[in-house]
């Protein structure tokens, strides 16, 4: 049996910043893994140097998107074009394009396009943001509340599209290892630090990010995939080719000994309790 996952974020970026190892452990052990990109990405802060290289922002992060999949081995990706929408609360989230105004006035439309995205590619699992969006950016709420529901949908043969009705079998949700982050927030708090107003813009809420952590369920030792995943960060240099985010600036040896699982919620089927009980998506997956 291929095993299939369907991966559906809001960034070129999202991808390689946040899963960028867990793909390619996936992709190497011969999985087809698919990736919705819900927004082009045109709202993202680029470097002076870089504005010059390609007509439109939007171009810039797609040519980005199209680097990393390269490395990843994504069997498609799903490009939507909304608009980005910026930090929750900028005057770009009304904008008629993005993503977030989408979301919130157009939500059958989106939720649509999910779903036939879901019954042309049939994946086993699907992997989305929690509901805080990770950060709580508007894009990623928007398209884990889509996601969400077009899980269900894509099996109602009520619910009709031209493609037929699909039943994946888990629904999970990515998310920001809390011990990482418990550590990284008092460590910049002994540093002085204000950890409600961190990143180039200052409006990234660690604290909140922490108080929005979901239990996990799952624990996937990517710790194999670390040269995957900072290839694949590496192509998004607008935004600084994070290399896996924030971890980026440990030593490979010291990313291997103590940070090479990542974690998820599992939504569908719902967990009986609060603790890790498996150590693959992929775990009781049945062949259809």
């Amino acid at each position: 049996m291929t095993k299939r996952l369907l991966i559906s974020y809001a960034h070129p970026d999202d991808e390689s910043f946040g899963n960028g190892a867990l793909i390619a452990k996936y992709v190497a052990e011969g999985a087809e893994v698919y990736y919705i990109c819900a927004t082009n990405g045109d709202v993202g802060t680029i470097p002076d140097d870089m504005k010059d290289l390609y007509p439109t922002i939007a171009e810039l992060r797609l040519s980005e998107l199209a680097c990393a999949s390269e490395v990843l081995g994504f069997k498609k990706v799903f490009t939507f074009g909304y608009r980005d929408s910026g930090m929750m609360g900028a005057e770009t989230n009304q904008h008629p394009d993005s993503l977030w105004y989408h979301g919130e006035n157009d939500e059958e439309t989106l939720v649509a396009r999910v779903v036939d995205v879901i019954r042309e590619v049939r994946p086993h699992v699907i992997l989305t943001f929690n509901e805080y969006g990770g950060y709580g950016h508007p894009d990623h709420i928007a398209i884990q509340r889509a996601t969400t529901k077009a899980f269900s949908l894509a099996a109602d043969a009520s619910y009709q599209t031209d493609l037929s009705p699909y039943q994946s079998q888990k629904l999970y949700y990515g998310g920001i290892p809390g011990i990482f982050l418990r550590v990284m927030v008092g460590w910049l708090k002994l540093r002085g630090h204000d950890v409600r107003h961190m990143g180039t813009n200052k409006d990234i809420d660690l604290q909140a990010i922490l108080d929005h952590i979901d239990p996990y369920h799952t624990k996937v030792d990517i710790g194999a995939y670390y040269d995957k995943w900072d290839e694949s960060s590496v192509c998004h240099q607008s935004q600084g080719g994070g290399g896996g985010g924030i971890t980026r600036r440990f030593p490979s040896w010291f990313r291997r000994r103590f940070m090479n699982y990542q974690q998820f919620t599992r939504v569908v089927p719902a967990p009986s309790r609060k603790r890790v009980d498996e150590y693959d998506l992929f775990v009781g997956i049945k062949e259809d």
